[in-house]
């Protein structure tokens, strides 16, 4: 596990300054610091109020700690009088006696920032860190214990840039206010109190990532080192995890997030990664709606995407397993049973495989935005009716809910759900199968035509969950590896597109010029457009991963490599001159998505433990 805070007492950083070690003070008007340079750490402390000028943050030490951050914050409530001294700053009501003890004291060391507060009669104002998400999409992980609170300890993570553990000391309960909207996060640190007359929080410097042989010394993978939480992103308001912490939550995201918390080392003591994703699916079994979902307050879904209950399946299945919760299934078993008997349901001609309301054929998609969206994902594009990539994930669900149920002794369920995917994967490759083009196609409509526009995405997870017979996987790699330089793309450092040809604007639900939809019939005008074959890292793990699988490891690297040179230099966030964000771009480069931060590209960093598990089946396991 890589987990590595190191805390350094004030006695420690001062003998390190007069040594002349790697941290650096910059003086301030009375001669003594106001800001505090380390390789993991610059800090810039106000000289007015209890409060942070600037915060840079570099978890590996090799000091690239910028940019600044935070943005500047509300006036304070009172005012405040400060005194500088080596390695701190202490803060006391205006017209104070120097003898008072400070309400607020801020010190910092290499790797560690102190909060100190104690209790002050007269004023109780908060020290508060208001951050730009323009610089840093910053988010606060932890267990939300009422309205835009979290509880401590907790991981504030800054994408880009490393994770911060935060702990503290003098309180037994203690949390942080935590808010976010489009372009900033706030978090809180209360006051000290009568009660609580002293508390001490700590924010220190760690990286959190799996442990994988080699990686920690070589700076190729120093993205996947820095960014491995990106994404993990709890919106307090909607209070769930989501595409940013100021974004929507789509539940059919859930089990990309639980694949990569179920990986991750524990957060801090007592708090794992899938914590967060149970109390995501805490909310949503307490009747919390997500994008997917009829009702939702955006999204127009007729019924739940065709992809929305297999991940709740998939999250229920990796949080129990991760966490050996027993006693959570037992309890929220009924409601876990509910999703697969819907999702099941939904097969109402028997073969075995889920449907979706909308027909998918070929013109079924109006002007305009769609009245109804897509079955998936991927809601640009005209999904329907039996959906290739939904399908996967529910052969996946099933086979984790069967496993589930025999935890708990529920043998006949266990039978059941296991019966299910073993016919779903029966009629799987069947139907899916385009022998014209020797891939996968998308889906097959209700009119029993196929719509192929070489998905990557949908060969790579068939072939990653097991759906593709073993003698037919490499020949479709084949295919879409030839088809990938027939096409002429080669932008691996910013990630995949989904699809390899333009989708037919006769079979594309969202015909905006802006979103894939152009004017020509064969929509070639529209295409390397948003979801209509644009640069993404979304979804880019499953033709990884399918080729780590098939042991085609330098095939697979050769992809790998570029994406995480572009993830170092942050290539999938941020915007460009006009305002349109990097999460997708068209294959020279302009960006074309909205989010600014979307975090499912980051779930393409799992194929390096994927890589990892290829590399110990080339060798042996060893």
């Amino acid at each position: 596990m890589s987990i590595k805070p190191r805390f350094w007492c004030m006695t420690a950083m001062i003998m390190l300054l007069a040594a002349g070690g790697c941290a650096s003070q910059t003086p301030g008007r009375g001669g003594t610091p106001t800001k505090s340079t380390s390789p993991y750490l610059a800090v810039q402390v106000s000289t007015q109020q209890p409060a942070l000028e600037s915060l840079a943050v570099d978890s590996l030490g090799q000091g690239k700690n910028t940019p600044n951050v935070l943005t500047p914050g509300a006036a304070p409530a009172h005012a405040w009088q400060a005194s500088e001294h080596v390695g701190r700053m202490e803060y006391r009501p205006a017209g104070a006696p120097a003898n008072t003890p400070p309400a607020w004291t801020i010190q910092t060391t290499e790797r560690e920032l102190r909060l100190v507060t104690r209790y002050q009669a007269a004023t109780a104002d908060p020290l508060t860190l208001q951050f730009d998400t323009r610089k840093s999409h910053v988010t606060l992980l932890g267990l939300l214990n009422k309205p835009n609170g979290v509880s401590l300890p907790a991981v504030l993570h800054l994408p880009g840039c490393g994770t911060l553990g935060v702990t503290a000391r003098g309180l037994k309960a203690a949390s942080l206010g935590y808010d976010a909207d489009h372009g900033w996060v706030k978090v809180t640190f209360p006051p000290a109190t009568a009660q609580a007359p002293q508390i001490e929080y700590r924010l220190a410097v760690t990286t959190i990532y799996p442990d994988l042989p080699g990686l920690a010394h070589d700076p190729r993978y120093d993205a996947f080192r820095r960014n491995w939480l990106n994404i993990l992103q709890l919106n307090p308001r909607r209070r769930l995890l989501s595409n940013n912490t100021g974004s929507d939550s789509c539940g059919f995201c859930y089990y990309e997030y639980a694949d990569v918390a179920l990986a991750t080392p524990p957060l801090a003591d007592g708090l794992s990664a899938l914590d967060l994703m149970r109390q995501s699916l805490d909310e949503v079994l307490a009747g919390v709606k997500t994008y997917g979902m009829p009702g939702y307050s955006m999204g127009n879904f007729p019924e739940y995407s065709a992809d929305t209950y297999p991940s709740f399946l998939i999250a229920a299945t990796d949080y129990v397993n991760g966490r050996h919760d027993r006693a959570w299934l037992k309890a929220n078993y009924a409601g876990v049973k509910n999703w697969a008997e819907r999702m099941l349901a939904t097969d109402h001609n028997g073969n075995g495989l889920i449907k979706y309301v909308m027909s998918g054929n070929s013109g079924s998609w109006p002007e305009g935005d769609p009245k109804n969206r897509p079955s998936n994902w991927w809601d640009t594009i005209g999904f329907g009716h039996e959906d290739a990539y939904a399908n996967a994930l529910a052969y996946r669900g099933l086979c984790g809910l069967a496993d589930l149920a025999r935890q708990i002794n529920q043998s006949a369920d266990a039978v059941r759900y296991q019966a299910a995917a073993d016919k779903l994967k029966a009629a799987y490759f069947p139907t899916f199968y385009n022998p014209a083009t020797g891939v996968l196609a998308g889906w097959r409509s209700a009119d029993g035509q196929l719509h192929d526009y070489y998905f990557l995405f949908v060969n790579g997870i068939a072939i990653h969950y097991g759906l593709v017979p073993a003698d037919k996987a490499n020949a479709i790699m084949d295919r879409l590896l030839a088809k990938i330089k027939a096409v002429g793309y080669t932008r691996f450092d910013m990630g995949l597109p989904g699809n390899l040809v333009s989708v037919a604007r006769k079979d594309y639900a969202h015909k905006e010029p802006r979103f894939g939809g152009g004017h020509r019939e064969d929509n070639a005008d529209g295409f390397q457009i948003y979801e209509n074959g644009g640069a993404t890292a979304c979804f880019a793990y499953f033709t990884l991963a399918a080729l780590y699988d098939l042991g085609r490891i330098p095939e697979a690297d050769a992809m790998l490599f570029p994406m995480l040179h572009g993830f170092a230099s942050g290539g999938f966030e941020g915007r460009g001159p006009d305002g349109k964000s990097n999460d997708w771009r068209r294959w020279d480069g302009t960006p074309d998505g909205y989010e600014g931060f979307l975090v499912d590209n980051y779930y393409a960093l799992l194929a390096l433990v994927t890589r990892q598990q290829a590399l110990a089946a080339q060798h042996g396991g060893r």
